[in-house]
């Protein structure tokens, strides 16, 4: 079984608009909500690729509420503790091929609550730590907790930024930054230099176009995308995670190419969390062939 643990899980709204005016009366066309946070989405793609997996976080109030039912329909296994603070919202505006985000705070988490979701973690194949830290948990306490999770001897991969990702990554077996996380936490541009000033035993760098980049130790690996895709790109990363937890302990060179023949397939579904299956398996078979000569 795989865990995946979304420390800030949020409700993800979308309004569809024909255009965007600021300070005017708009209508919106459709609106559309669901579970949303990147361990969440990554435990939607897990499930899709047949996985056993199992979604923990905390939610509160009525939007934690909705979360919860909205994973019930999806038929994601969960177990939320609950929380005094409302669970955030994430707004997205989509109005003329481009899309506005609003990005609530979310609830100010204590002490008690975040050893309630520690305590809650079960034993797991390999266990994934994704997101931003809710208010009220510092960067610190998500360092002690994937200190005891790898304590446990299974693989733990985090993907968060800031100084989170700095004080959790030599404890975790992988660490997910993309490009631009990497170079804010370790102020180089270079991402190999940047990746082994991190510490940790593997860091995968999304380096959007140019593909991903993995750092083991003192070996360099490179995958270029199977083709230049277009699309949402939001969900890419949370893909990326989902290969390595669903393949750790395969060859890093193997598991970098499944990697990102998934994570273009889901540049090519509409919504995060989500992928294309067909695509995916012409980008795996694309990316094992050897190169023509």
């Amino acid at each position: 079984m795989i865990v995946t643990v979304t420390p800030n899980l949020a409700l993800d709204v979308t309004y569809e608009l024909p255009e965007l005016r600021p300070g005017h009366e708009h209508h919106v066309r459709a609106v559309h909500g669901r579970a949303g946070g990147k361990g969440i989405n990554v435990a939607r793609v897990l499930r899709s690729l047949g996985q056993d997996v199992l979604v923990l976080g905390l939610a509160g109030g009525a939007t934690g509420d909705a979360v919860r039912a909205d994973l019930d329909g999806a038929g994601l296994a969960h177990d939320l503790v609950p929380c005094a603070g409302e669970t955030r919202r994430t707004v997205t505006v989509v109005a003329d091929g481009e899309a506005t985000l609003l990005r609530e705070p979310g609830p100010v988490v204590g002490p008690d609550e975040w050893a309630a979701l520690e305590a809650r973690i079960p034993d797991a194949d390999v266990l994934v730590v994704s997101g931003s830290l809710p208010t009220g948990v510092d960067a610190a306490a998500l360092a002690g907790l994937v200190a005891r999770l790898s304590a446990r001897g299974r693989p733990v991969i985090v993907d968060t930024s800031g100084d989170a990702l700095r004080r959790a990554a030599p404890y975790a077996w992988a660490v997910k930054p993309n490009a631009e996380e990497l170079a804010a936490v370790t102020g180089t541009d270079d991402p190999v230099v940047g990746a082994l000033m991190l510490r940790s035993r593997a860091v995968v760098v999304s380096l959007g176009a140019e593909g991903l980049l993995a750092v083991t130790g003192d070996q360099v690996h490179r995958v270029p995308p199977p083709r230049v895709v277009t699309g949402n790109p939001t969900g890419a990363g949370d893909a990326v995670v989902a290969a390595l937890a669903a393949g750790a302990g395969t060859p890093w060179p193997e598991l970098l190419r499944d990697a990102a023949a998934l994570s273009a397939a889901a540049v090519l579904a509409p919504v995060a969390g989500s992928f294309d299956s067909a695509a995916y398996e012409g980008f795996r078979t694309c990316l094992s062939s050897p190169p023509e000569r």
